[in-house]
C-alpha cells in the first residue's frame, strides 16, 4: 500500500491509433494533481495474473511519469500492450501459471470457466489503486461496469475503429481508420483501372457499418453494411454499369466484415475469444468470387483491416484522445467516477457506461444509407453533428 494517491491505466481489446495520447495526457494531469501513475500491462490480464510483491510486478506493472511518456503520443499502438482477457469467463488454459488447484477452485463457475473478479478486486486493493482508467471498446467497457458495480472508482474512455460504442458519437481510432482507408482505396484505383477490374475492399465492422459507410462517404463509393442485408444481383448490376461507364473501366465496393447478402450465411472461423466473438470468414474474397461469377468481370479482393489500426493517429484522433483524457481527469478531480467520457450532440460530455444488453451502436439505415444505390446519403445533413450522426 502507498500513502500517495495512485491512478492506474489499462488498455483492452484491439489497439487503435490514439491510445498513447490518452495515456500521456492522463499521466500529465494525474501527476500534476499529486497522483502516482502506474500502467497495467496486457489489459485485464494484468489484473488477473499479477501477484503484488511476489515477483510479477515487472511483467504486469509499468510506472508512468512525465519522462517516460513524453513522446509516446507520436506513435500508434499502446505502450501498455493489450489482450482480450475477460476476467469473468476465463478458460483453464488462460489462468495464471502460479495458480494451484486449490486457488483455481475458488473461482470456478457452473459452466466450467473461471470468474477471477475477486482476484481483480484484491489486486486493485493491494496495489493501492484509488482510480482506475480503462480505455477500450464494448468488451473492455462491459467488464469496467462490473468493477463499477463492485465499488471501484473508475473512468472509462471509448476506443474502437468501428465507432460503435453506445452512448457516444465518437470513439478514438475511427478518424484514423477512415483516413487510412481513403488513402489506400485512392492508391488502388490505378491498379483496378489498369486491369479493368471490380475491386472489393473489406473493412472492419462485425456488427456495425460505420467504418465502411464513412469510407464510402469520402471516396464516393458503393458500400454494403451489416445493418442492411442486400440483394446481390442488384449490387452486381450496378457495379457492372459503373465499370462500363467509367473511362478507366473499373468499379469497386466497400464491404464491412459483417455485411451479407440476402439468403447468405457467413459462419465464424476458429474458436471464440473470451468475449464470445469468432472471426468472420473473409467476406471480401467470397463477395469478389460471387461478383465475378455474376458479371463476368475480373475482380480483386483487398484487405483494409489491420493496416487501418496501425501507425500514428491522425489530427482528429490526436485531438479527441487528448481531450477525452483531460475531460476524464477533470471529472476525477471533481470527485466524479463510474462514468464514460463521450461526444454527444457534437460536444464533449460524460455518460453512463454502455449497457451490454443493448449491443453495439448501429447505423441508422433510413437516415444514413441508400439501400437501393448502396451509397451513403449526402442530403439532409443540416443540423447534424459534424460527424453526421447523433444519438437516439
Amino acid at each position: 500500500m502507498t500513502d500517495t494517491k495512485r491512478i492506474a491505466i489499462l488498455t483492452g481489446g484491439g489497439d487503435v491509433p490514439g491510445l498513447n495520447a490518452v495515456i500521456k495526457s492522463v499521466v500529465y494531469r494525474a501527476t500534476a494533481a499529486g497522483y502516482n501513475a502506474i500502467g497495467i500491462r496486457r489489459g485485464w490480464e494484468g489484473l488477473t495474473h499479477i501477484r503484488p510483491g511476489k515477483g510479477s510486478d515487472e511483467e504486469y506493472l509499468r510506472p508512468l511519469d512525465r519522462t517516460n511518456t513524453r513522446t509516446i503520443e507520436r506513435t500508434g499502438g499502446t505502450i501498455l500492450h493489450t489482450s482480450r482477457t475477460n476476467p469473468r469467463k476465463m478458460q483453464l488454459a488462460g489462468l495464471p501459471a502460479w495458480m494451484d488447484e486449490a486457488e483455481r477452485s475458488r473461482y470456478k463457475t457452473d459452466d466450467g470457466r473461471y470468474d477471477l473478479t475477486p482476484r481483480v478486486l484484491d489486486n486493485l486493493r493491494d496495489l493501492g489503486v484509488d482510480v482506475l482508467v480503462t480505455i477500450g471498446g464494448d468488451d473492455t467497457l462491459s467488464y469496467s461496469q462490473v468493477l463499477v458495480n463492485a465499488g471501484v472508482p473508475l473512468m472509462a474512455i471509448p476506443k474502437t475503429m468501428d465507432n460503435d460504442v453506445q452512448g457516444t458519437e465518437y470513439c478514438i481510432g475511427f478518424s484514423t481508420a477512415i483516413t487510412r482507408a481513403k488513402e489506400a482505396i485512392n492508391r488502388q484505383r490505378t491498379t483496378l483501372g489498369s486491369h479493368e477490374r471490380i475491386g472489393v475492399f473489406r473493412i472492419f465492422g462485425r456488427d456495425a457499418g460505420f467504418s465502411a459507410l464513412y469510407t464510402a462517404y469520402v471516396t464516393s463509393a458503393r458500400c454494403v453494411i451489416p445493418e442492411a442485408p442486400y440483394d446481390l444481383d442488384s449490387l452486381s448490376q450496378l457495379l457492372a454499369a459503373d465499370h462500363a461507364s467509367n473511362p478507366s473501366r473499373y468499379a469497386f465496393v466497400i464491404t464491412a466484415e459483417g455485411a451479407i447478402w440476402q439468403g447468405a450465411q457467413m459462419t465464424g472461423i476458429g474458436g471464440a475469444d473470451a468475449f464470445g466473438h469468432r472471426h468472420k470468414a473473409n467476406i471480401g474474397e467470397v463477395l469478389a468470387a460471387e461478383l465475378r461469377e455474376r458479371t463476368g468481370i475480373e475482380t480483386l479482393a483487398s484487405e483494409l483491416t489491420y493496416d487501418l489500426r496501425s501507425g500514428e493517429p491522425d489530427s482528429i484522433d490526436s485531438l479527441v484522445a487528448t481531450t477525452f483524457a483531460n475531460v476524464a481527469m477533470d471529472l476525477v478531480e471533481d470527485g466524479v467516477t463510474g462514468r464514460m467520457v463521450a461526444v454527444q450532440d457534437g460536444k464533449y460530455a460524460h455518460t453512463a457506461l454502455p449497457d451490454p444488453s443493448l449491443g453495439p451502436r448501429k447505423v441508422d439505415v433510413p437516415a444514413m444509407y441508400n439501400v437501393e444505390r448502396f451509397r451513403p446519403r449526402y442530403n439532409g445533413k443540416l443540423g447534424d453533428p459534424m460527424l453526421l450522426v447523433g444519438l437516439d
